[in-house]
């Protein structure tokens, strides 16, 4: 837990950050911490003079920015909810799509819940065929338009992460 607070408070009033905790936490901390600290070492560096940007990537997915040793930032949150498109969590949404759901479909709280993390993400962008990203990979490659689709708006995601990173570490050594 080496983030700073302007990066791991959310722009909601404080006064709930003080009485839940309500921040962004991330998960995924030791797969972070292994990868840089081999980068460190492929690279023969000490990994506090390095900026690295790593990334964890299966059926739950985050990027973490380590700077000099550091964590700085993650892409996942208060939940591992948000973040980078998953295998069945749909990743960074509009808050506000939560209460569309809710008067538009008659979701309630618990249903849109369950729609963002077990209904949408890849599963969700392919039409409910695919979470696996070998077989959304595979079909993307025989020009399978759905998983082209869930395939590109995973690749500019992560890339967005990406850019985001080096330029909040003003520049990165290695990419993992």
């Amino acid at each position: 837990q080496s983030m700073t607070e302007t990066a791991y408070l959310y722009a909601i009033p404080y006064s709930l950050y003080r009485k839940y905790k309500i921040r962004r936490y991330g998960f995924h901390g030791t797969s972070h911490r292994y990868v840089a600290n081999r980068v460190a070492n492929i690279l023969g560096k000490p990994i506090k003079e390095l900026k690295i940007i790593t990334a964890h990537i299966g059926n739950g997915a985050s990027v973490a920015a380590v700077k000099y040793g550091r964590s700085v930032d993650t892409s996942m949150g208060f939940t591992p909810l948000e973040g980078l498109v998953m295998g069945t969590r749909s990743g960074d949404v509009d808050p506000a799509i939560v209460p569309f759901l809710q008067e538009q479909e008659g979701f309630t709280a618990g249903e849109v819940n369950n729609l963002l993390n077990k209904e949408s993400g890849m599963f969700g962008l392919t039409d409910h065929l695919f979470v696996d990203m070998r077989d959304i990979e595979e079909r993307a490659a025989k020009k399978d338009p759905l998983c082209m689709r869930a395939h590109n708006i995973y690749e500019y995601r992560l890339a967005k992460y990406i850019g985001a990173y080096a330029a909040a570490m003003n520049g990165v050594d290695a990419i993992a």
